[in-house]
C-alpha cells in the first residue's frame, strides 16, 4: 500500500473518535482471550484509587455542570453530549494523567477530553447557548475546530502513569469540553441521568516538562453482512445512508474521506480486514500506543515502517476486547524519522453480531465508519513527543 499523507478535514474528525481511548496507561501486552466472543457489559467498580503524587503534581476533579438525561435523535441509540467544565488555571500548567469518573456505566460508553484556548471559549458559549439543556450534541468531535485532545476513556482504562516528565500543556485560561458518548441500546423508555467527573493529574512544576502529543492513525471499515444474514442494510449504499440520518451530513464525508485516503480514490473493497498507511511529518520519540474498535472488533495492531529493515510493532493486540482499551506504554521509546510511515490494520468480525447480547435484534448490516455502538472504528493513536 502506499504511503499517504493526512487529509486535514479527516485529520480533525479522528479528534472525536478516539475513540474511546485512554489518557491513562496499562501494562504492555493484550489480555488473554480464550472466549468465543468478548463480553460487553461495562463494570460498575468505584474509580481506583489513585498513585500517590509526584513531585509538583496536584489531584483536581472536574464535574459535568448539572445531571443530564440522554435521548438519542435521529431515531439511533447513541447520544454524543459536550458540556465545558472549568479548571479555572491561572499559570500554565501540564496535564500528567486523568481518571474519569462515570456515574452511569450502563450508559456511558467513552469519553474525550479536548482543552480549549480562552480566545475560543465564545464558540462553546454559543453552541450551549444554542442547544436545549446543558451542553450541547457534538457527533464527530467538540463541534469546535479548535478544541485539541488531551485525555479520554474507554472501558478497561484506569489511570496508570508515563514518565513524570511527559504531559500535556494547559496554558492559563485554558477549559476543557467533556464530550460523553452515551450507548442507550437496551434502555427502555427515558434514560436515566448521569453526572459524570474526571480526576486530573496536574504538575504546575513546568521546567523540564516534555510535550506530549497524540498522533492519531485510522483504517476504513468496509464490513459486509456474513453469508447467513440478509436484509436491506446489507447493501451499502443502504448502510451509509442509514448512517448519515443517524448522525449527520459528516458521517458519509467521514466515510468517503478514508477511502480516498487510505486508497487514493479508488472503491472500496469490502472484508473483515482493512488498513492504511500515514507518513510522519516530523521526528519524534513514541512512548505509548492505543487502538480502538468497537464491539465487532478482533484484532489491531500500529506498525512502523512495515517490511522494511527497521520495521517495529508499536502495538499488538491480537484479541481485542471491548472492556480492555487501555493504553500501552512501549517498553522502550521508539524513534521516528520525518517520512517513516506507520500502518494501523483492523479485523473485525461480523459473526459477533449474533453472538453477543447487546447486539442481538440489531439488524444485519454492512458496516461502515460510524459514531455508534452498533456501528465500527478502526482508530490507533501513539503518544510522542517532537525532537530536533
Amino acid at each position: 500500500m502506499p504511503r499517504q499523507s493526512e487529509v486535514p478535514m479527516w485529520k480533525r474528525s479522528l479528534l472525536a473518535v478516539v475513540v474511546l481511548l485512554a489518557a491513562a496507561c496499562s501494562g504492555d501486552g493484550a489480555a488473554d482471550d480464550t472466549r468465543s466472543a468478548p463480553t460487553t457489559g461495562h463494570t460498575h467498580a468505584n474509580a481506583p484509587s489513585p498513585e500517590p503524587l509526584r513531585p509538583g503534581e496536584r489531584f483536581l476533579t472536574l464535574e459535568m455542570p448539572e445531571p443530564y438525561s440522554p435521548a438519542a435523535p435521529s431515531g439511533g441509540t447513541d447520544d454524543y453530549r459536550c458540556f465545558l467544565v472549568d479548571p479555572k488555571l491561572t499559570a500554565e500548567t501540564f496535564l500528567t494523567g486523568s481518571q474519569f469518573m462515570p456515574e452511569n456505566t450502563d450508559l456511558v460508553h467513552h469519553a474525550i477530553f479536548f482543552r480549549l484556548k480562552p480566545a475560543d471559549l465564545s464558540k462553546a458559549h454559543k453552541a450551549d447557548a444554542a442547544t436545549p439543556g446543558v451542553g450541547w450534541t457534538c457527533f464527530g468531535n467538540a463541534g469546535i475546530d479548535a478544541a485539541g485532545w488531551v485525555a479520554s476513556w474507554a472501558p478497561g482504562a484506569n489511570e496508570k502513569l508515563l514518565d513524570p516528565t511527559l504531559g500535556f500543556p494547559l496554558p492559563p485560561g485554558t477549559q476543557l469540553v467533556m464530550q460523553v458518548h452515551y450507548n442507550l441500546l437496551g434502555v427502555d423508555g427515558a434514560a436515566p441521568s448521569d453526572q459524570s467527573s474526571i480526576r486530573l493529574r496536574l504538575n504546575d512544576d513546568v521546567s523540564g516538562m516534555k510535550r506530549l502529543g497524540a498522533r492519531l492513525v485510522a483504517a476504513p471499515v468496509e464490513l459486509p453482512c456474513t453469508a447467513a444474514e440478509s436484509g436491506p442494510l446489507c447493501d451499502r449504499k443502504a448502510a451509509v445512508a442509514d448512517v448519515t440520518k443517524r448522525f449527520g451530513p459528516k458521517a458519509p464525508r467521514r466515510v468517503a474521506g478514508l477511502n480516498q485516503l487510505c486508497r487514493s480514490g479508488k472503491p472500496p473493497v469490502a472484508g473483515a480486514t482493512q488498513q492504511c498507511d500515514f507518513r510522519a511529518k516530523k521526528n519524534a520519540t513514541v512512548y505509548a500506543a492505543a487502538g480502538h474498535m468497537h464491539l465487532l472488533g478482533r484484532s489491531i495492531k500500529i506498525e512502523l515502517n512495515p517490511g522494511t529493515p527497521t520495521a517495529k510493532t508499536l502495538l499488538d493486540v491480537p484479541a481485542y476486547d471491548f472492556d480492555d482499551q487501555s493504553i500501552r506504554p512501549l517498553a522502550t521509546p521508539v524513534q521516528v524519522k520525518a517520512g517513516d510511515t506507520y500502518r494501523v490494520t483492523c479485523t473485525h468480525d461480523a459473526s459477533l453480531r449474533g453472538q453477543l447480547p447487546q447486539l442481538k435484534g440489531q439488524p444485519a448490516r454492512y458496516v461502515v465508519w460510524g459514531e455508534g455502538t452498533s456501528d465500527e472504528m478502526c482508530l490507533g493513536m501513539v503518544l510522542q513527543v517532537p525532537t530536533t
